[in-house]
């Protein structure tokens, strides 16, 4: 498999953690001997900020994250952002002109205050997040749209992700990252350039380290970006068919375990 990498990026959903949102005790036992060994880990997710302790809980110690598809560099031991790119209101206001002119029945929700917090509008399906100190619906669309957002999340009921994605993002062409990381018609939409290829690109530079040096693992569209950045990109075995097309190899399914596998052989892990 040539030379371990410089770094390890991995997507947590669908990809590190099994589908009842559980990483095993291989899986964490195979991040900390990394860590340990000097390679860094980083989690790239479009999770907000807010849902990494699920994770964190289950790890020997936090790793670093990109959050919100690119949009938020997070130290966890710090508590701190380190870079953060968000859709300012005007750009949002535009967005949801734009969207609810395209989309019968649109609705929408925003993750704020660097993903730590979110709104949403009433008619917003909230699917597991149901957070009161950080969650609330707003009064007016104004209000939705008044504060940065380093994500804007669309629905319409249900819909194929796939064909919904594309509706979304020829609506926002030139003007904002549309992208989708589930089956359930959710859409992700960032600023313009925002992906996590560019918040990974962001961080490997801060480390000094060269795209070339960087392993990623992925399951779905908004890990695309990040596998074609990336010096060896790994599918899942549970891929979605657009991150199988374009990864130098598939592992394992989140469910077998499959970051941990390809892990172990890559730095000769008994």
């Amino acid at each position: 498999m040539g030379e371990p990498p410089r770094l390890v990026a991995t997507d947590i959903d669908g990809t590190l953690l099994t589908d009842d949102r559980r990483l095993s005790p291989r899986t964490a036992g195979v991040l900390a001997r990394i860590t340990a060994g000097g390679t860094p880990v980083v989690l790239v997710t479009g999770r907000p900020i807010r849902w990494l302790q699920l994770v964190y809980d289950q790890l020997d110690e936090p790793l670093p994250a990109i959050c919100a598809n690119g949009a938020v560099v997070y130290d966890p031991i710090a508590d701190e952002v380190l870079r953060a790119d968000p859709l300012a209101p005007d750009l949002l206001a535009e967005v949801a002109r734009r969207l609810r002119a395209e989309v019968p029945g649109v609705s929408f929700a925003v993750e704020i205050v660097d993903s730590r917090q979110m709104r949403h509008e009433a008619h917003y399906p909230l699917r597991w997040d149901a957070d009161a100190d950080a969650i609330r619906a707003v009064e007016s669309p104004e209000e939705l749209l008044a504060a940065p957002a380093v994500k804007l999340l669309v629905r319409a009921g249900e819909q194929d992700p796939d064909v919904f994605v594309r509706v979304v993002a020829g609506a926002l062409e030139g003007l904002a990252e549309a992208t989708h990381s589930s089956y359930s018609g959710l859409i992700e939409i960032s600023a313009a350039g925002v992906t996590k290829a560019a918040g990974l690109a962001w961080f490997a530079a801060r480390l000094g380290i060269d795209e070339r040096d960087v392993l990623a693992f992925g399951d779905m569209p908004n890990d695309v970006p990040m596998l074609t950045w990336a010096g060896r990109a790994v599918a899942v075995g549970n891929a979605h068919p657009a991150v199988r097309e374009i990864a130098d190899e598939v592992t394992a399914a989140n469910t077998e375990d499959g970051v941990a596998a390809y892990l172990e052989k890559v730095f000769g892990l008994d």
